[in-house]
């Protein structure tokens, strides 16, 4: 939905309506089409704190409004269980949706209307708390997204390529390697280039539950691999497992890719050297 508050605001402070366009993600013409409707209807910033986005627009554009009611609203629960597999995007369920509404001869919404009405429906569906974390409190530890590949570029022949990422849950300041294999000698072997290039260690150590590292996963009693359990004693740290099946109750989303933190607050409050 345009953001009719935030174009009001922006315009009462004297800014550019180029200035506006960017900062609202909408274009120059909507921006000039909504402060002259604006002005036509003596509606100025400030406005009341209980008037939305959608009260703005069924006051300026009744007829707009009146063609949006009209229109299919998607189903917002379908929605949410097909973004859960792999591959979907919001893009492409907007595209399938198109699709259903030409074939039933309904009129689709746009998709900004599509993903403001599937975002509504997603604030009330998911809960989060915010935890909490200590500098130097914990690494998070996992193989990341889809297998990659390497290419021989003398042979052609592909290769498999695993992604290890390790985060430290504090400054979100990341380790990332690619191996060719996912076995014990692998996952020993990132874990020491890890704390080699944070330069030091934490005082938690939090895997996923992969065989790699935990022989059984349980909530209470976890079994740690033995050579995992050794390598922890020898970094001084302890190896406690995310939940079964409920890895966020340790993980924060981190992306590959996102630009690290320039001041690393982890590293300045408490690592633990290591040799």
């Amino acid at each position: 939905m345009t953001k009719y508050r935030e174009i009001l605001r922006l315009y009462s402070q004297r800014i550019s309506g180029r200035s506006i366009s960017v900062s609202c993600g909408c274009s120059r013409n909507t921006v000039t089409k909504v402060i002259s409707r604006a002005k036509e209807l003596n509606i100025s910033w400030p406005l009341e704190a209980d008037v939305t986005d959608a009260d703005l627009q069924t006051r300026l554009f009744p007829q707009a409004s009146r063609q949006s009611a009209q229109r299919k609203l998607p189903d917002a629960e379908h929605l949410h269980r097909e973004l859960m597999k792999s591959n979907v995007t919001l893009k492409l369920l907007w595209t399938e949706y198109c699709e259903d509404c030409r074939m039933s001869g309904e009129m689709p919404l746009m998709y900004s209307q599509f993903c403001f009405h599937f975002q509504k429906f997603s604030e009330k569906k998911r809960a989060s708390m915010h935890i909490q974390r200590k500098p130097a409190e914990q690494i998070e530890v996992d193989w990341a997204g889809k297998t990659a590949s390497i290419v021989d570029r003398d042979t052609g022949e592909i290769f498999p390529a695993y992604i290890f990422v390790g985060v430290l849950s504090y400054s979100q300041y990341a380790f990332v390697e690619a191996t060719l294999s996912q076995n014990l000698e692998s996952w020993i072997g990132v874990h020491v280039n890890m704390y080699r290039y944070f330069g030091g260690s934490t005082k938690i150590l939090v895997p996923d539950n992969l065989k790699t590292g935990v022989e059984k996963a349980d909530w209470y009693t976890p079994t740690i691999n033995r050579t995992y359990h050794e390598m922890s004693e020898h970094y001084t740290t302890a190896v406690i497992p995310a939940r079964v099946r409920k890895p966020k109750d340790y993980r924060q989303k981190y992306v590959i890719g996102k630009s690290q933190p320039e001041n690393i607050i982890d590293t300045a409050f408490g690592l633990r050297k290591v040799s």
